[in-house]
């Protein structure tokens, strides 16, 4: 785990970064074409049900080749564009990006929207969430949406008035009760002709990459980027039982007191 060194004189957010120089790099090539993993799903300290430091997580993409990832805090923004200087400050920009992202609670579920510039109210309807996100040109993006078992899943019904809305859907995300929920999830995008994405659901900093799209090494800073690679990308993942998962993430916050 990288940890910043607290500086109340340097740095852009009040602290000085771990050089970049001094990260494990984990680069990956496959038949002569660098590849990086993609993971559309996270939470930070920035949610509240979450820990996991923001200086903490360039160092753990790197280390995982986890080279693009979205910030999608529980009705919260800021978090995104807070990495996103992080990123900036340790010089990282040509290697790592973040997509400032939100987990909406609407009125019938979660929805999360990407490349959103401002946070997004919770309790609106489904179909005002999606024109809130339009308006900020994000993207909308169906996560663990085909879960009986997920306690804020948006209802289907809400799911079926908003089909035509929808830009990416979440075919792999590692906390669902039954792996079988992610394979109709990608039944359900394929019909659709729809762009698949993978989705941690992190909680804690050694969740985040255990789904993702591998997909050729780029930059992305626009929808259009974000969904070139998903198109090119093949969706794979580690799922874990959301009970075992619980418990483990109790022990990964207990034992992080102990390190800082």
């Amino acid at each position: 785990m990288v940890h910043a060194v607290q500086d109340r004189v340097g740095g852009a957010l009040g602290w000085a970064p771990r050089p970049a120089a001094t990260m494990q790099n984990n680069i990956v090539w496959r038949d002569g074409v660098q590849v990086m993993r993609v993971d559309l799903h996270m939470h930070t300290e920035v949610s509240h049900d979450c820990r996991t430091p923001l200086r903490d997580i360039p160092g753990w993409m790197l280390r995982t080749n986890t080279r693009v990832i979205a910030v999608t805090d529980h009705d919260q923004q800021r978090g995104g564009p807070e990495l996103q200087a992080i990123i900036r400050d340790q010089g990282l920009d040509d290697r790592l990006s973040v997509i400032p992202g939100e987990e909406v609670t609407t009125s019938e579920g979660e929805l999360i929207g990407l490349f959103l510039q401002e946070r997004i109210p919770p309790k609106l309807t489904p179909e005002e969430t999606v024109r809130e996100i339009r308006a900020q040109g994000g993207l909308v993006l169906l996560q663990h949406g085909f879960d009986p078992l997920k306690r804020y899943r948006l209802r289907p019904e809400a799911t079926e008035r908003i089909a035509a809305d929808i830009d990416i859907v979440e075919t792999f995300n590692s906390r669902l009760s039954r792996h079988r929920w992610n394979r109709a999830a990608a039944e359900w995008a394929r019909a659709r002709g729809l762009p698949m994405s993978a989705g941690s659901d992190a909680h804690t900093l050694r969740d985040i990459g255990e789904a993702w799209v591998e997909t050729p090494f780029r930059t992305v800073h626009t929808p259009t980027q974000l969904l070139e690679a998903l198109r090119e990308g093949v969706v794979a993942g580690r799922w874990t039982h959301p009970a075992y998962a619980f418990g483990q993430k109790q022990w990964r916050n207990f034992n992080s007191q102990f390190r800082r």
